[in-house]
């Protein structure tokens, strides 16, 4: 099943970003953690244009912290970009995010010279939780389901910076569907967009290979099954997962996997390192191929 997620409200929010941008000094993208080149939207990329960006890798709880450093290496590495992991209601280490947007824009934040910043990023990546904490008081929304924030606002952080806050974006044609379902396995995709077994089981792939040991001691293999298929079941008939028959149900296991996977329990899991072979870089991954 092809992964396709766009809707209506999305079309007014890339209308919104691109008459508030000029005006911006700064984008703070915030990506998840765990997969920040799918969580990357390139529609964001053509908007912000040449304006400075900090790439704030928020969930790193949730993601592999060797393959996030190598994300940071990755981001800093390029011209005006600044990245930076962290989670996003943890206020001491978001505190370094308005002493980046003062390095990243020097001269600015300061009395009479207001800096002025755009928080952008996908649905359900953290971006209302992220300014909650700066503004160190609830100013957004903030929800587990994707597309919560629908209008944009103003916030003034009263230190010399003003955020512009702004409806998650997704791309209308996910092309490249590796990043789709890394997207859906993570809860970007809301669920009418995507199929939960496929899902699953692309995520269930992907574990065997890359977090083996963390897979098994989660749910008590001895030896992991052959493939995904036999995981799934095997997880299923563990956890309970049947119905008459005996028979597993698919679409509980299926759900109970993600579910475990989106919350950590499995452990710090990154869905996308450096170097994969389906993208090359940021804003360019979701081309055909």
């Amino acid at each position: 099943m092809k992964i396709e997620w766009y809707p209506g409200h999305m079309a007014k929010a890339k209308r919104q970003i691109a008459e508030v941008m000029p005006k911006i000094d700064v984008v703070i993208e915030v990506l998840d953690a765990r997969l920040p080149v799918s969580s990357a939207n390139p529609m964001l990329e053509k908007l912000r244009g040449q304006k400075p960006c900090i790439k704030v890798l928020n969930k790193s709880d949730l993601a592999d912290p060797e393959v996030t450093a190598a994300w940071v290496k990755y981001f800093d590495q390029m011209a005006g970009v600044k990245a930076i992991p962290i989670e996003a209601n943890n206020r001491s280490v978001a505190a370094q995010i308005p002493k980046l947007c003062r390095i990243i824009v020097p001269h600015k934040g300061v009395p009479g010279k207001t800096l002025r910043a755009m928080v952008v990023g996908i649905p359900n990546v953290g971006k209302s939780t992220l300014i909650n904490t700066l503004a160190g008081k609830k100013m957004a929304r903030v929800g587990d389901k994707p597309a919560i924030t629908t209008c944009p606002q103003q916030i003034d952080l009263r230190n010399g910076i003003h955020l512009s806050d702004t409806p998650g974006l997704l791309w209308p044609d996910i092309r490249n569907q590796r990043s789709a379902y890394r997207l859906a396995a993570s809860g970007a995709i809301g669920d009418g967009g995507m199929d939960y077994e496929g899902v699953a089981l692309f995520a269930a792939e992907y574990l065997m290979e890359c977090y083996p040991k963390p897979l098994a001691t989660r749910y008590k293999f001895d030896t992991l099954p052959e493939n995904a298929v036999l995981l799934l079941e095997q997880i299923g008939r563990k956890r309970g997962c049947l119905v008459s028959g005996g028979h597993v149900d698919q679409l509980r296991a299926a759900e109970l996997l993600l579910r475990e996977l989106r919350s950590g329990l499995i452990g710090p899991v990154s869905l996308e390192r450096p170097g994969d072979d389906d993208f090359t870089e940021p804003g360019k991954n979701h081309d055909s191929r």
